[in-house]
């Protein structure tokens, strides 16, 4: 190929990106990653889902150099919200899809976890260049196969390739080329101000590196802890509530926090950090969207650029490299050979009933009246779940809920590993990155769809069977 031709351009550097870049790289592809900063660079988005942890960065071959990494590990979160008068915590190891090896998450500091996503895509074969801001792309009968992008000393100039790949995240300059609108929730409009503490309180073991939640009349907080010493602390203010925010930040801030006693308690003896990047206050406003379209030939989006939702259940990395990984299925199978659009219709439909089972019990979950029981039952309802009311939560909100399937497991893995009769899609992707292509192929999660490859990379055909 010329210098600037290439198989996939991905835009955007963080998760998402480098998810799909990677798994098109580890294909056999020529693939291109633009990225505006130069890393590391800050990131929110700090607390991860195990199908994340264990089946995504296991199928990127990074599931090692994160457990190395020191992050604080998740084992499930903590939640003063509802009608419960007291704070009630849940544990991933209370679902059997979990139990055992994967029933933990980590609190990451995002410059150094998209630090060692980007190492690793680079690592498998990407050209990444940083400091270069995509600013359009370019069409040639209908179908996008340019991008124009700026480099580091202000020329602009194109690189070609067969599939473009969105992941620039939710400011990103792109996503309207594939057509429709977005659409911002009219449940979701909140605006988020946030900051970070040195020396706050932990709970106690083992719930220590939970992520705690907390209602109080404006909105609720997020409490994470990133380190021994350092936390993530963010107030989600309702719309009624967002003149709040104007004017000073720090006092709003600290007003903020003078509003919920429990976090006010946390960071009684806490002060603000002051190092960068964890000196500033940000605010993000109007940040729960969707998309009417995903996709166009040549071009598909993923993570922020498609959809976000409300992070009460830290969905956005989850979100990010789940529909990446579906991306990368897609190009990688029109890649080989398969109809355009039958992939990316098996790809819209997957992101699009995850992002929905977050989506509607998000709305049922703000509902501050009814207790912890309630939640679980909602969850049970929305996923249709077969097991408890506690497990149903459990998987929903460590993201193996995308769908149930009755299966078997792999003929000799051990209890441990097998999920149980009747797997999500997250549990299928903790398997797969697990068990590798001793995993099987998956039946198809619609009537008439496609199904993962064995090595997870790309979709095939499943066989007929007669019954």
């Amino acid at each position: 190929m010329p210098a600037d031709d290439f198989d996939v351009i991905v835009v955007g550097g963080g998760p998402g990106g480098s998810t799909a870049a990677a798994l098109t790289a580890l294909e056999g592809h020529r693939v291109l990653l633009l990225d505006k900063e130069v890393f590391p660079r800050y990131q929110i988005g700090e607390s991860l889902l195990p199908a994340t942890v264990h089946g995504i960065c296991a199928m990127l071959g990074v599931r090692e150099q994160i457990e190395r990494a020191g992050f604080v590990r998740k084992r499930g979160g903590t939640f003063s919200w509802g009608s419960d008068p007291e704070p009630w915590t849940f544990a991933f190891a209370a679902s059997e899809r979990m139990a055992g090896p994967t029933s933990y998450a980590y609190q990451v500091e995002r410059c150094r976890f998209d630090q060692l996503l980007l190492n690793n895509a680079e690592r498998l074969g990407v050209e990444v260049r940083q400091g270069h801001r995509a600013v359009g792309v370019l069409r040639e009968s209908g179908r996008i196969g340019e991008v124009r992008y700026v480099d580091p000393g202000g020329a602009e100039r194109t690189a070609a390739a067969r599939f473009v790949v969105d992941a620039s995240g939710h400011g990103s300059r792109l996503h309207h080329e594939v057509g429709g609108t977005r659409e911002y929730s009219p449940f979701f409009r909140n605006l988020a101000l946030f900051g970070y503490f040195v020396g706050g309180h932990r709970m106690p073991a083992p719930n220590s590196g939970n992520i705690l939640c907390v209602a109080f009349p404006d909105g609720w907080f997020w409490y994470i802890p990133l380190s021994a010493t350092l936390t993530s602390v963010g107030a989600v203010v309702k719309r009624e509530a967002a003149a709040r925010v104007q004017g000073d930040p720090d006092r709003a801030y600290a007003a903020l926090i003078g509003d919920c006693p429990m976090i006010a308690r946390f960071l009684r003896t806490a002060r603000r950090a002051a190092e960068p990047p964890y000196d500033r206050l940000r605010v993000r406003k109007d940040y729960s969207y969707d998309r009417s379209v995903l996709w166009a030939p040549g071009m598909v989006l993923v993570g922020d650029a498609a959809c976000f939702i409300d992070p009460v259940f830290s969905s956005g990395v989850h979100l990010a490299t789940y529909s990446a990984l579906l991306a990368a299925r897609s190009i990688n199978s029109v890649l080989a050979g398969l109809d355009e659009d039958r992939c990316f219709a098996e790809f819209e439909a997957r992101y699009r009933r995850e992002f929905a089972l977050f989506r509607d019990f998000l709305i049922a979950f703000y509902d501050q009246r009814t207790d912890a029981q309630t939640y679980f039952q909602q969850a049970r309802r929305i996923t249709e779940h077969r097991g408890t009311r506690l497990e149903a939560f459990v998987d929903l909100v460590a993201g193996v809920s995308a769908g149930d399937f009755s299966r078997e497991p792999p003929e000799g893995v051990l209890d441990q590993a097998a999920l149980g009769a009747v797997l999500a899609e997250g549990a299928n992707l903790q398997l797969r990155g697990m068990l590798g292509e001793a995993a099987g192929l998956e039946p198809p999660m619609f009537p008439g769809g496609l199904v993962p490859s064995l090595n997870g990379r790309r979709w095939v055909v499943p066989e007929r069977t007669e019954v």
